[in-house]
């Protein structure tokens, strides 16, 4: 089945980016430099810790269509106080929430996307919206083909509009199209859509191996690595 894929759409926080790492580097950065001394990698996680809830949400229709970036504001604006973080600017929530645009990538990344790219279709598939998926490419060095983002369908994952908007997009049946995700149910609910599912295990993503870095089905392919993904996809 792995040798029809014609495209490989990247799920792209936590599988191709460290966002803890990035993250939580950034807000104890900008707390140095206001002499504020904070839980920073707590504040990370808790924040992090709100983004399905919140996006959850907006696909129930409680609240309009919304974006990542006005997500993640809110979220932090809340969460501050409840760490002792107070008096924070609008200003500065604004360059906080921008962290999320200049994510260090694994350093698998690029070289694996580089090496996909010369075979199939490769683009992100991400509940990001345009703006940062684009910041983050130029701030990475991603060499998409195509960016999908949560805007360009008003949906964010698991919706199957995000997933077969894609696919429509790129004129490729689903079976013909392969998520690659480091999150398991990501790829469940590609895979009940008829996508081909990539796991790439991160075991860092959250700080310390769990059972989120091992494979919850017997899925198309298992990696280590984006590298790993490409030489499978390539046999």
């Amino acid at each position: 089945m792995t040798s029809k894929a014609k495209a490989v759409l990247f799920d792209v926080f936590g599988t191709l980016v460290d966002w803890r790492g990035s993250v939580s580097a950034g807000l104890a950065a900008f707390g140095a430099a206001r002499n504020i001394s904070a839980d920073w990698l707590g504040i990370t996680d808790a924040w992090r810790g709100a983004y399905k809830p919140a996006m959850d949400s907006v696909r129930r229709g409680e609240i309009a269509w919304t974006n990542l970036d006005e997500l993640h504001r809110g979220a932090l604006a809340t969460l501050l106080p409840k760490f002792g973080v107070t008096g924070v600017a609008d200003a500065d929530l604004d360059i906080l929430v921008k962290l999320w645009h200049q994510l260090t990538p694994w350093p698998d990344s690029v070289a694996g996307l580089t090496a996909l790219k010369q075979r199939v279709v490769i683009g992100s598939l991400s509940n990001g919206h345009v703006a940062l998926q684009v910041a983050l490419a130029k701030h990475t060095g991603f060499p998409w083909d195509m960016i999908f983002a949560s805007d360009i369908f008003g949906h964010y994952k698991p919706d199957p509009e995000v997933y077969l908007g894609a696919c429509k997009f790129l004129g490729f049946a689903p079976g013909e199209v392969m998520l690659a995700a480091s999150h398991n149910e990501d790829l469940a609910a590609a895979r009940k859509l008829g996508m081909q599912a990539g796991f790439i295990s991160r075991p860092q993503e959250f700080g310390a191996p769990d059972e989120r870095a091992k494979p919850a089905q017997d899925w198309e392919i298992v990696a280590t690595s984006v590298p790993d993904l490409a030489a499978q996809l390539k046999n």
